[in-house]
């Protein structure tokens, strides 16, 4: 949300002026909308003929009545705009007079230019609807406006030449179900299902009371007291009373690590009934009651009862106890799963992008420019915006948006566009063939949360963003399902494999590029980044970032705008 208008801004300067940006929903989420202007004869239908990367050539025929109405209202709005004399403004002007009157200004057949660009507008959409296509981006002549003015003639028929681009059709070369790929994870971890099943017993303890009033309590032991506290003077001694809430009679304590203030259990131990203890604690850090939070208590604890506590064993018994039916095997089974779903949260982009990579290779689809061009300009917006988070200044990243700048980016970017585009109409596609849907309250909960991270007063389109939510959840219940019935390999590796491996990876390629520049004799220069004038030693994270950045190309670098000599000239520009 905090990139919204710096997002908004990069993309409108890499557009050209009539270019249009679309959302990417799925196709039963998009619209069309149609103007009264639309009067084509559908005896007489357009011909389409399909060009490659999903993209189509339309002749359409436009009736005369059409060519009329468009010229009559180019005229009706120019009369209210232009000053011609003898005519008062926005009176209106004879056609002929108006295109007199443009001509003179160097605009020949500019009326009949507008009439053209305005039949192009109204009657695309409405033609490709009736043809059953979804148009992305916007349709262009394959005559120039200017050419069919020559021949332009209101109220006879004309034929317009247009090619756009088109929503691709999706087909699988081979099953979607059965997915092999592989992924790594960290192994299940073992000391949470102790922990849940040491929990789970701990809940179904028995107590056996203890009649020996010689018996001394013990760890594990349980006992009821009662409690009268006192606030800790610096020399140990007692001061104020406690509140009555943090004192009491007849308080269950069980013996056991970490279950209360610390020193209380401790202690206890070897305590007999009918024995009063004076004990000294500590309050936790964190307690609610900030009066309290970390201070020091003494308490005097009298031992009412002691018992012992019976934990149960693992058995069939016990399992069929926490729920009917299960055994020993099913209760270990099913905390197994859950603390495993739970973990293997943190590996779902993994996971899914090895199911993505698997969907890729069976999906055919062609994937429109338009929609690459689309893509590229959002990533490249969140890759300034991202700069500019980490301190790059504005008069720096302005410089760096250009068209030249971003055909390059567009260039490194394109192939995964292209790959997840198909993930992402092959998912919509499952889930439309296999029924699969969320439910509502799933995509108000992620409203809900989006809406309190953002910032009070600040707009956003609801239903883009409603829109948005569903697709993913869709997609993410669609890969659910895929996981579930592919054939995948999970590499299990530890947190020390991951890093070993990791600074392996990191350490070969920086020996390779030490090498790479040794071998090129590069002077003193080259180790140092262009923008900053340091040593990559010296360089901070984000000053790294955006040298990496430059070394792929992504970004030109230009002169230090430090330097005396540095041209300031133009540091309010923003490159179109």
């Amino acid at each position: 949300m905090k990139y919204s208008f710096l997002v908004f801004a990069i993309t409108l300067a890499l557009s050209c002026p009539s270019s249009l940006t679309f959302t990417l929903l799925p196709k039963s989420q998009r619209c069309f909308s149609f103007s009264p202007l639309h009067m084509a004869d559908t005896s007489n239908r357009a011909v389409v003929t399909r060009l490659p990367d999903s993209a189509v050539e339309i002749q359409i025929p436009v009736p005369g009545s059409a060519t009329k109405a468009a010229y009559e209202k180019v005229a009706a709005e120019l009369s209210k705009t232009i000053a011609v004399p003898g005519f008062r403004k926005g009176s209106k002007i004879p056609p002929q007079v108006l295109e007199q009157a443009m001509s003179a200004k160097g605009g020949r057949n500019a009326l009949k230019v507008q009439a053209i660009n305005e039949l192009l507008r109204e009657l695309v959409e409405p033609t490709l609807k009736q043809e059953n296509l979804d148009p992305i981006g916007q349709a262009t002549l394959l005559t120039p406006a200017e050419t069919l003015a020559e021949t332009y003639v209101p109220g006879q028929d004309i034929t317009l030449p247009v090619r756009c681009d088109v929503w691709p059709e999706i087909k699988f070369s081979g099953p979607y179900t059965g997915l092999k790929g592989s992924y790594t994870r960290k192994p299940f971890n073992q000391e949470k299902l102790e922990k849940a099943l040491f929990d789970l017993k701990e809940r179904y303890a028995k107590l056996e009371a203890i009649e020996d009033a010689s018996y001394a309590l013990q760890m594990g032991d349980a006992c009821t007291v009662n409690m009268e506290g006192y606030m800790g003077n610096g020399d140990g001694s007692k001061g104020e009373p406690l509140p009555n809430a943090a004192s009491g009679d007849n308080v269950e304590v069980i013996l056991g690590p970490g279950r209360y203030m610390e020193g209380l259990v401790e202690g206890l131990v070897g305590a007999k009934v009918g024995e009063t203890r004076t004990v000294s604690v500590a309050f936790p850090e964190k307690l609610r009651d900030k009066s309290l939070a970390g201070k020091k208590a003494i308490f005097d604890v009298e031992v009412l009862q002691v018992a012992k506590r019976v934990v149960p064993e693992l058995t069939d018994e016990f399992a069929a106890q926490v729920k009917a039916g299960l055994t020993k095997e099913t209760l270990l089974r099913e905390l197994r799963k859950a603390i495993d779903e739970e973990d293997a949260k943190e590996f779902l982009p993994a996971r899914n992008k090895a199911l993505g990579e698997a969907l890729s290779k069976i999906v055919e689809v062609d994937v429109p420019d338009t929609l690459v061009t689309n893509q590229a300009r959002e990533k490249f917006a969140v890759m300034m915006a991202d700069m500019r988070d980490n301190g790059v200044a504005d008069a720096e990243i302005k410089r760096q948006i250009n068209p030249e700048n971003f055909a390059k980016y567009k260039e490194i970017v394109k192939d995964d566009i292209i790959r997840d585009f198909k993930v992402s109409m092959a998912t919509d596609e499952i889930g439309r063939l296999e029924g699969i849907t969320v439910p509502d309250y799933q995509v108000e909960e992620q409203m809900q949360s989006i809406q309190k991270d953002m910032q009070k007063g600040e707009e956003y389109d609801e239903n883009m963003i409603r829109a948005r939510v569903q697709a993913t959840l869709e997609r993410q219940a669609v890969m659910n399902w895929l996981a579930e019935k592919a054939d995948l390999e999970v590499i299990e590796k530890t947190e020390e494999q991951f890093d070993a491996d990791l600074m392996e990876k990191l350490a070969q390629e920086s020996l390779e590029r030490e090498q790479t520049l040794a071998a090129k004799k590069v002077d003193e220069t080259a180790t140092q980044a262009p923008q900053t004038g340091k040593k990559l030693e010296d360089m901070t994270l984000e000053e790294k970032a955006f040298q990496a950045l430059v070394d792929a190309g992504a970004v030109k670098p230009n002169d230090d705008p430090n330097s005396p000599d540095y041209d300031h000239s133009t540091d309010n520009e923003i490159a179109s």
